[in-house]
């Protein structure tokens, strides 16, 4: 499995920005109420954010080779890819969160301070989230071996 790539994530980020940007302007045009993040999803967004660094830390101290360490090599998958899924969906939610935020602050009549404020910490839990995800992937890397013989050598297909 390959590291997520940042393109990946500002891509995702701009797409959950336009689609927030698109369905907040659609319920408005048509007469329905605005969608407003609750707090309450910021701190489940930043509470799965650090959950998902501290189901890593087996697999860092079995990748440090920390003496006595043993995981299963599923759970490191699963966590691997929890990691992955994460920092994606960290990305589409930060990137709907300020998605709602311009929607709100580009209105002709000024929104209530707390529906910027709901959408601000939705896209800080979202970050969050991203940020925790990066970590974890981070975290279950494999170090490379101190006796591999092409280290530092190119590779001759060209693929490095």
């Amino acid at each position: 499995m390959t590291r997520t790539k940042p393109l990946h994530l500002v891509v995702l980020a701009a797409l959950g920005a336009a689609l927030a940007w698109f369905l907040q302007t659609a319920l408005a045009a048509s007469g329905n109420a605005i969608v407003l993040p609750p707090v309450t999803l910021a701190f489940a967004l930043a509470l799965i954010g650090g959950i998902v660094v501290l189901m890593a830390l087996p697999v860092r101290r079995v990748s440090r080779r920390v003496e006595g360490a043993t995981v299963d090599p599923f759970y490191a998958t699963r966590v691997v890819m929890l990691a992955k899924a994460s920092s994606l969906s960290g990305a589409l939610l930060g990137g709907a969160g300020l998605g709602i935020t311009a929607y709100l602050l580009s209105r002709s009549v000024i929104p209530g301070v707390g529906s910027v404020a709901m959408a601000l910490a939705s896209t800080v839990g979202a970050i969050i989230l991203l940020v925790g995800g990066l970590v974890a992937e981070h975290m279950c890397t494999i170090p490379p071996d101190d006796d591999d013989p092409r280290e530092g050598r190119p590779d001759p297909r060209g693929l490095s």
